[in-house]
């Protein structure tokens, strides 16, 4: 029996949506059947989303764009409040943000308040790359479009503070290597390592989360 996936697409222009559906069809296949629904505005959004909730439907997929017209009288001005909404609603929902904004400043205010399964700029979609990203999310990355991460590594490298030896901790904690191994690969102690380390971790994670994520962080924004 296929295992059945809900997907809902919230874009201000069907032909957008209807690309969307397109490159997503493909996944259809005798274990994956993949229901669409769609929506174009916060107003109609929100109804769907309440009424997959009220009828305990999971909604599994959100594809979202960021500038949508607003749901004034719930105070849903746009795709980020939409995903807020979902994260209260369906914790387990994958959420991709779609968006023409490249304002660093934008992009990481966006992105630490939703942090969506995917970040993309419309201008980098094409017919390889958003089927690809479906897969990635699927199978439990992350993803940020080549914009997005170009935005926030821009915004990263202002703010910035350490040297070489942090960038090289960080690349090899990327290549499996354990914190307490690191004095075989960097001429310094074990406790000068880790303090560098946890600056790492703080300045990327603002101290949260482990390694797994540390790296996650660092290739989302193009660190590694």
């Amino acid at each position: 029996m296929a295992k059945e996936i809900n997907i809902l697409l919230v874009d201000d222009h069907p032909m957008t949506l209807d690309g969307y559906i397109n490159l997503l069809s493909e996944f259809n296949t005798d274990e994956l059947t993949l229901t669409f629904t769609t929506a174009h505005n916060c107003t109609t959004a929100y109804t769907t989303i309440m009424n997959f909730s009220r009828l305990k439907k999971d909604i599994d997929f959100a594809y979202l764009d960021i500038s949508l017209p607003p749901y004034k009288e719930m105070n849903i001005e746009s795709g980020v409040d939409l995903a807020l909404l979902i994260r209260e609603k369906f914790p387990k929902c994958k959420i991709a943000l779609l968006t023409m904004h490249n304002e660093p400043v934008l992009i990481d205010k966006i992105m630490n308040k939703v942090n969506p399964e995917a970040f993309i700029s419309k201008c980098d979609i094409n017919f390889e790359m958003f089927p690809n990203v479906f897969e990635k999310i699927y199978g439990g990355e992350t993803f940020a479009s080549h914009t997005i991460s170009n935005a926030l590594k821009e915004l990263m490298m202002k703010n910035i503070k350490w040297d070489s030896i942090d960038s090289q901790i960080l690349l090899l904690i990327s290549q499996g290597v354990k914190t307490a191994d690191l004095p075989n690969y960097i001429p310094l102690s074990m406790s000068a390592l880790e303090k560098r380390k946890a600056n790492i971790k703080s300045q990327l994670l603002r101290s949260k989360g482990g390694d797994k994520e540390l790296i996650e962080e660092a290739k989302k924004i193009g660190l590694i």
